[in-house]
Parts: C-alpha cells; sequence; structure tokens
C-alpha cells in the first residue's frame, strides 16, 4: 500500500497542536520547536495534500473547513498509532499477566487511560490490550472471547453477560457559540429534544441507545441531522454550526470549559446513564480482570453486579467473581 498524500504522524499531531493552540506560535509552543519549523512543516503538509490547512490573521490561525475535516481523521489515527504503540511496548516487555479489553468510546477515550495507569503502578507484569468500539461491539468481542472484560455505556444488559456497574455518567446537550439555543434562557423541553433533529452517533452507540430509552416516551424521534461513529466528529460538525447533540459530560467538558461548544440545559428528562463492566454470564474471571475491577470499583463501593438478563439453559459454568449476582 501506498500512501502518496498523507503527512507523517508528528506533523499530524503538529496540526492539531497548532488548530487547539489556535495560532502558529502556540503550536511550536506545544510542540517543542520553533514559529518557522511550524509553518515550514504545514506548508509542507499543505503540498502533500494539495489544499490549504490554515487560515491565517492578525488574529491567529484556525482551520480550513478541509483542514478542520482532516484534523477529525487525523486525532482517529493518532489515537490508532497510539493503541499500536502500547501494543508494541507490550510485545517487547516480558510480562507473565495478560488482560484483553474492550470499551466503548466514552469509557476508552476518557476513564480507562486513568484505571489502566493505576493497573500499571501497582500490577506492573501485566500486559494490557485495548480495543475501542461501539457498546454493541464490546458486547460481541466479550461473547466471542476476543476480549476478557468490557465496558459498555448502553442501557441494556446483552443477553448471555454478567456485569457491575462500575461509573456513572451523564448527557448532555452541546451547541456550537452561534446556534439560537446558545443564548436561550430557558431548558430545552424534553419534547423539544425529541423532536430536534440531533447529530447523532451511529444506532449500535451506547450515547445513542441511552438519549432513545430516556425519550422513549416522546417518540419517535425526530430523524438525526447528521450520523457519525465517533464522539469526536460529532463534536467537530456541532462546532462547526451543524445543530445540536447529545453526548457524555466526559466528551465534551473540556470543548464547553475552552468555549468551543455551549452546553444546554434540558427540563423534564433524565440523562444520566450507569457504565458497567461486562463479562459472560457464569465464568471465572481471570487475576487480571478482577484486579482491574478491585481499582475502579472495590467490592466495599455501593456498586452492585448485575444480574444476567437471560441465563444460558444449562446454567453457570464456574464459580469465583464472574458469578456474584444480587
Amino acid at each position: 500500500m501506498r500512501l502518496r498524500h498523507v503527512p507523517d504522524l508528528d506533523s499530524l499531531q503538529l496540526l492539531l497542536e497548532v488548530a487547539d493552540g489556535g495560532s502558529l506560535g502556540q503550536g511550536a509552543a506545544r510542540h517543542g520547536i520553533s514559529q518557522p519549523a511550524v509553518s515550514a512543516r504545514v506548508k509542507a503538509m499543505e503540498r502533500l495534500v494539495g489544499f490549504p490547512l490554515l487560515t491565517r490573521s492578525a488574529r491567529g490561525s484556525s482551520l480550513t473547513p478541509a483542514g478542520a475535516l482532516l484534523a477529525d481523521w487525523a486525532r482517529t489515527v493518532l489515537q490508532a498509532a497510539q493503541v499500536l504503540d502500547t501494543g508494541i511496548d507490550t510485545l517487547r516487555a516480558d510480562r507473565t499477566g495478560r488482560l484483553r479489553v474492550a470499551a466503548s468510546q466514552t469509557v476508552a477515550e476518557h476513564l480507562l487511560p486513568g484505571w489502566l495507569v493505576r493497573l500499571a503502578a501497582d500490577h506492573p507484569d501485566t500486559a494490557v490490550s485495548l480495543d475501542a468500539g461501539n457498546s454493541a461491539q464490546v458486547a460481541a468481542a466479550v461473547l466471542a472471547q476476543r476480549a476478557d472484560l468490557g465496558f459498555v455505556e448502553g442501557p441494556d444488559l446483552p443477553a448471555g453477560l454478567t456485569g457491575r456497574v462500575v461509573a456513572r455518567d451523564r448527557l448532555v446537550v452541546v451547541v456550537s457559540r452561534a446556534h439560537p439555543w446558545a443564548r436561550r434562557r430557558k431548558p430545552v423541553e424534553a419534547a423539544e429534544l425529541a423532536a430536534t433533529r440531533l447529530v447523532q452517533r451511529e444506532a449500535a452507540s451506547g450515547t445513542r441507545t441511552s438519549l432513545e430509552l430516556a425519550l422513549a416516551a416522546f417518540a419517535p424521534l425526530a430523524v438525526p441531522l447528521l450520523e457519525l461513529s465517533t464522539s469526536s466528529s460529532v463534536r467537530s460538525a456541532v462546532a462547526a454550526g451543524a445543530g445540536p447533540a447529545v453526548l457524555s459530560d466526559l466528551a465534551v467538558r473540556d470543548d464547553v470549559a475552552a468555549g468551543r461548544l455551549v452546553q444546554v440545559p434540558v427540563r423534564g428528562v433524565d440523562l444520566t446513564r450507569q457504565l458497567r463492566a461486562i463479562w459472560p454470564y457464569g465464568q471465572r474471571l481471570a487475576t487480571a480482570s478482577i484486579d482491574l475491577l478491585a481499582l475502579i470499583a472495590p467490592p466495599g463501593r455501593p456498586n452492585a453486579s448485575i444480574p444476567p438478563r437471560a441465563a444460558p439453559r444449562d446454567g453457570p459454568g464456574g464459580t469465583g467473581a464472574g458469578n456474584h449476582q444480587r
């Protein structure tokens, strides 16, 4: 495979730093190189891809529409590269433990990094691999034994799986600063939210499923304005003015704090949700899985194990942490 127009990873990282910093100077400071060097690197990227990436002005630098789309793709590429780098480090290390984790994107991006840092500090011999997807994909990976432990954000526990609540999250409505909802004084009513075309995640995502369940009383819901496969692409579309979106507070907190997005209050619906660890019903958890769960949801915390939605006909086949039911 020959990639004739793809910048190298370091150049993609530099583009994101310029975009996030709002100027070539800020990008240079974040990347640890001079401003002329940044300018030369960006121009080289523009020649390589064949279109302008930045609009330069006295007030700073901002991404062109094509540059914003490239930056969104670049984030996905860099995240995949980070996973690859972590995997390579794992293979190079002589470790005795192994833990395969699958997690929904919200959990993988905003919670698991901190959890895994703590796991590595307490259990340095455990090698961890992480596969991110939507909640349906995570459940399928756990059922197919491609993952030892899964983390999902959907409201339902898939058949054949058991689990434990490990965290709680809240969905919030966000818009661009130019959207009319950013200036309204009254909260958005639940019925109005249900009738509004939103920038949405794909149908199988935990975020989309949780929202649909919360607004079930107001069905039928409006057809999505856009349907995108990652939270970052939804955030980018909202910031560009596409329309409102409902995302995890974890996913938009930094953008709201920085003023890139505006959070809009909602009335008449509870948008809180539970985040769960899941594993096959009746299967004994491996030591590494138990270690991770003990770090993030110790037995003394009020996060109960969740009974299986449908147990296998022949009943549980193992003992231990995988069979703790209420």
